[in-house]
Formats: structure tokens, C-alpha cells, sequence
């Protein structure tokens, strides 16, 4: 079935998923800020994609099958089923205001992941006066692992294979997937948008790789954390981190699959959210070796600031331990100068930490009334 789809960011995900779900045959607009850089892919007509199939060219235009260039927010969104926003939650501030407005009843805005980003969307729409009928999906992963390559070529080297995702509101659940699976087909019920976030995998994979690799992001000129920079002292430090997560999610009482990261590393097992063997993928690809600014790169002020934070505070709200991630969440702190977690993306910048068990119940099944 053919989808009306908008695609929101200009960054790495987001050039993967105009040119996957375009192939699939949807039609998809593409919105960014950068309105330059959407005149010159309209000059060049096309945006080459490699993974494991090949190297092909998907068209720019203006039908199903084509990626449509759209300048004008408001005009991307129109009348679209799904909008897809895969940029990092650090950009969930600027946008959900400017989205709010123009989202209509029935839409389904998908984040991937979100760092409980439905909240703060939802929480925009309500300001906005909005319709209480607009759902918002989290899922645990970026459904690629993806780089761009040049001017107008992405490189998928992973596709999702299960995306574990939830829904906020839960009541809107049903018809949500329904149209998140016509698009992503990998696509898991996880259960409401608190699980969806407490799904999400950058907060466990990244802070570790970047606080403890520090020394040699500064002194290297490029460094690959997920190769050389991955080390049994690291990995056991994720694997701890990873045991604060699951932990959350039980004492909130969120049943399994958990999707623990112990499976993005095993070559056998249970298949993770990238299938098997997923991280020799992953630094067998090359692309990862990167200059890594520890002040400013994602996996710092995004993952570590917004993403640890929220569990951190998760855990103090459940009453759940989190000493693994606290002491990340410092360390990020430290390295930047800044306040993690008063910056944070927490209960109570989000304004859930006064709710008892019922009220949070509540807020996660009905959703934000205006």
C-alpha cells in the first residue's frame, strides 16, 4: 500500500529513509532547513544509494517512487499519514513548536529513536491547541546504520530487522501501527512511549565508547569507538549500564523482549534489532572512523545528556538504582563543563515527577490533555 510520507532532517537517517521508503514505492516529501541543499538534490535528480544489494539511484520528483524536495514545512506535512522525523532529540526543542501547528488529526509522527521525544511533541500540540488525536511512536534504533558518501550517496550498511516500538498515546496504538508497518514492516509493539524510550539503544552503546575513549578522540586524528575503541573493560561497562536499563523497564512494568545489547555484539543467539552480527557490520563498513568533538558530537550532548539523564532520573522517580549511568552521566558533565543533568531530558523537565504510578498510567494511555 502506498503512503503519503514526510520526511523531517537532513542528517545521515534521514537520507537513508527518503531513499528506502521511496524504493518501497511511498510518496515521500522531504523537508529541511537547509533549502540550498534541497534545490542542489533537485539539480542533481537523483540520490545514489549502496548497501548489500548494490548501488542504484533512487529519482527525485514528484510521484510515488520519487523523493519530492520540499522547502515549506507546512507543505511536507499536509495531508501525510506518516512523518518520520530521524534527527538526533537535541533538535526535538526547536521543532516541536514550529511542527505543533500543523500536525492534524490521525497523523502518526514517528521518532527513531525519540528519547521519550513523544512527550515533548505531544506536550507542543497541546500548547499549540492542537487535536488530541495525533499519535507519536518511539522505536529503539535508527531502522539503518547509514553514512552519507559525497554530495548526493548514502551507504546503507544495516537495515532494522525488529524495531521494538511504543506508542503515546497507547489509546491511539492500534491504528498507529497499522501505518507504522506500512512503511517498516520490522516494526515490534512495544507498548506505550516509555517503553519505546526505554528501548532506545544510543544512551547504553554510546556514552561508554565516548567518555572512556577520550584520551585517544583528542589525540587521534580519527578513531573508530566501535572497532579499536570497543574493549572488553568497555563492553563490560555496557553490559552493566544495559542491566540499569532492563531493570527500568521491569520496575516499570514493562515486560520482555528487552532487546539487551549483549545481542548487537553475539555472532549467535537472539537476534537484535539489526539482526546477527550486526557490530562486525557495522566496523567492517569503515565509516565510523570519524573526529569525534566530545563537546558538541551527538553521542555526548544527545545521548549521554539526554538520554542518561532521562533513566537517570527514571530510576529515581521508580526508586531503581542507576550508579552506572550516574556516574557517565558526570563524567560527560566533567568533560564538558556543563550540567547534564539540569539540561536534561528528565522527569522533571519534562514535568512527570510530581505524578504518582496512577497519574504516569494515566498521562501514558490517554495523553496530554490542552
Amino acid at each position: 500500500m502506498t503512503v503519503k510520507i514526510a520526511v523531517l532532517g537532513g542528517g545521515h537517517g534521514s537520507w537513508a529513509t527518503v531513499a528506502e521508503l521511496a524504493e518501497h514505492g511511498h510518496e515521500v516529501r522531504w523537508w529541511r532547513r537547509n533549502a540550498e541543499a534541497l534545490e542542489a538534490l533537485r539539480a542533481t535528480g537523483a540520490v545514489g544509494v549502496r548497501d548489500y544489494r548494490g548501488s542504484r539511484s533512487v529519482p527525485v520528483g514528484d510521484g510515488a517512487g520519487e523523493i519530492n524536495p520540499v522547502a515549506d514545512l507546512a507543505e511536507a506535512v499536509r495531508g501525510a499519514a506518516l512523518i518520520v522525523i530521524p534527527l538526533p532529540s537535541t533538535t526535538h526543542d526547536d521543532l516541536a513548536p514550529r511542527l505543533a501547528p500543523l500536525l492534524t488529526e490521525g497523523q502518526v509522527v514517528f521518532l527513531p529513536p525519540g528519547t521519550f521525544g513523544s512527550m515533548v511533541f505531544a506536550k507542543a500540540v497541546a500548547a499549540a491547541g492542537g487535536s488530541p488525536e495525533i499519535a507519536f511512536a518511539e522505536a529503539g534504533t535508527l531502522p539503518y546504520l547509514a553514512r552519507r558518501h559525497g554530495d548526493a550517496e548514502v551507504v546503507i550498511s544495516g537495515y532494522a530487522t525488529r524495531l521494538p516500538t511504543g506508542v503515546f498515546p497507547l489509546r491511539l496504538a492500534e491504528s498507529a501501527f497499522k501505518t507504522l508497518r506500512e512503511a517498516y514492516p520490522s516494526i515490534e509493539d512495544a507498548g506505550d512511549g516509555l517503553s519505546g524510550a526505554l528501548m532506545n539503544a544510543g544512551p547504553i552503546i554510546h556514552p561508554p565508547l565516548i567518555t572512556m575513549n577520550a584520551g585517544p578522540l583528542e589525540h587521534f586524528a580519527a578513531w573508530d569507538i566501535h572497532n579499536e575503541g570497543t574493549q572488553p573493560s568497555i563492553r563490560s561497562v555496557t553490559d552493566a549500564l544495559d542491566a540499569e536499563r532492563v531493570a527500568l523497564r521491569e520496575a516499570f512494568g514493562y515486560g520482555a523482549p528487552h532487546f539487551p545489547l549483549a545481542d548487537h555484539y553475539a555472532t549467535d543467539g537472539e537476534e537484535w534489532m539489526y539482526g546477527r552480527a550486526a557490530h562486525e557490520r557495522l566496523t567492517d563498513s569503515g565509516d565510523w572512523r570519524e573526529k569525534i568533538d566530545l563537546h558538541t558530537h551527538r553521542y555526548m550532548v544527545e545521548d549521554t545528556r539526554l538520554g542518561l539523564s532521562l533513566l537517570v532520573s527514571a530510576g529515581r522517580w521508580a526508586g531503581v538504582p542507576t550508579p552506572v549511568a550516574e556516574g557517565l552521566l558526570a563524567l560527560g558533565s566533567a568533560i564538558t563543563g556543563r550540567d547534564f543533568y539540569a539540561e536534561g531530558r528528565t522527569f522533571e523537565n519534562l514535568g512527570l515527577a510530581d505524578l504518582d504510578r496512577a497519574g504516569l498510567t494515566k498521562l501514558l494511555q490517554d495523553g496530554v490533555q490542552s
